[in-house]
């Protein structure tokens, strides 16, 4: 069976916080596999911030035709984010596993921080205000200041405890567990959970048939 090609398109968002999700659009670096890159393109990066709701249609439409005008500037932009993810994992896979980040991560998240704090702005809603990005003196980036600003939020007022890894040791990716005794164990259970379930059965098996 062919394995199936994984991309930003078909990358299950399940983290909980889109700074999570993110962190999950590269698999395998923790988990001692080969790493299997889903951020290659700026199309890729699109595709994420339009699946997250960071960004709509008509504004994706008109960042990738900048894209296509500066290719330069869009590489430079999927480097950048590229860092910024690999940070966001190594920073909440620590506090996952140790309870704090480390300060060499904080570091990389503040520098991003620095930015793209200097693009936020109050915009008037329903209720009254929210927060809103605007496209900043690089535009193409805009989409990681909501990302990091989710991160930093989650660091200084989110609950720690609730964030982890899943269990599958061959996934490891970072999801919030809002369970109510907070027994989650697995990213996705109809995945991750499913698998361990069916390996638990088939030694179960072999058990049996051992005896």
């Amino acid at each position: 069976m062919a394995e199936i090609q994984r991309t930003m398109q078909n990358l299950d968002l399940v983290g909980g916080n889109v700074a999570l999700d993110f962190a999950n659009s590269g698999d395998g670096p923790v988990a001692g596999g080969t790493p299997t890159e889903r951020l290659h393109t700026y199309g890729d990066l699109l595709t994420f911030a339009q699946r997250s709701e960071l960004i709509g249609a008509g504004r994706a439409a008109e960042l990738r035709a900048e894209a296509e005008r500066r290719p330069a500037a869009a590489a430079d932009v999927v480097e950048r984010a590229r860092v910024l993810r690999d940070t966001l994992y190594a920073a909440f896979s620590a506090v996952a596993h140790a309870g704090r980040a480390r300060q060499e991560d904080i570091e990389v998240l503040n520098s991003f921080l620095e930015e793209g704090m200097r693009y936020r702005r109050l915009e008037r809603d329903e209720r009254c205000c929210g927060w809103t990005w605007s496209a900043g003196e690089e535009p193409l980036a805009q989409m990681l200041w909501p990302i990091v600003n989710a991160a930093a939020e989650l660091l200084v007022e989110g609950e720690l405890e609730r964030v982890k890894t899943c269990g599958n040791e061959a996934c490891s990716w970072l999801f919030l567990d809002m369970s109510r005794n907070r027994s989650r164990r697995w990213c996705d259970m109809k995945d991750c959970g499913n698998r361990a379930k069916a390996r638990r059965h088939y030694a179960r098996q072999r058990g049996s048939a051992a005896d």
